[in-house]
């Protein structure tokens, strides 16, 4: 299974933050790519840098032949579309791809690191992921999304949209 999270909280050249992810998960049906499913639309306040508008995510189910190093340049090719300029680390952005698991591969090595380091401690990536995979579990951690979840402080967090 190759897991992608999407968000958006600023508006570029995609539009709104939702019209981005939305128009995203299109090109992700494309260029050797083939999107198996997503899951709904989650609003969460900001992870980091606060006093920033909040975050629309999601998260998707990917088939693909590429490489995980191939589907990473295809994901930051597909933000750079959506006028992605990478300045500050957690800052607004008008779109954010992350290869979260790449079929249970584990390295630390070089990029992309897999799984993504920060899957545990997110609820806007947990939550769609045990909406679309409730059976995928954590390479390393060998747990579930929906446990992962119970271990959060901020459970309640996020509303669909």
């Amino acid at each position: 299974m190759i897991l992608v999270a999407l968000g958006a909280n600023s508006d570029g050249p995609w539009g709104t933050p939702r019209a981005a992810v939305e128009k995203a998960l299109r090109h992700l049906d494309q260029g050797g790519v083939t999107l198996r499913r997503a899951s709904r639309l989650l609003v969460t306040a900001p992870f980091g840098v606060t006093g920033q508008p909040d975050f629309v995510n999601a998260v998707a189910e990917v088939e693909t032949a590429l490489s995980p190093e191939d589907l990473l340049a295809r994901l930051h090719a597909i933000e750079r579309e959506a006028g992605r300029v990478r300045t500050l680390r957690w800052g607004p952005r008008t779109l954010d791809l992350d290869l979260l698991d790449y079929r249970g591969l584990v390295r630390t090595e070089r990029p992309p690191v897999l799984p993504h380091p920060g899957i545990a401690e997110r609820i806007f990536v947990l939550a769609p992921i045990a909406e679309i995979a409730p059976r995928w579990r954590h390479p390393v951690m060998h747990l579930t999304a929906s446990e992962m979840l119970e271990k959060l402080d901020h459970h309640g967090e996020g509303r669909l949209l």
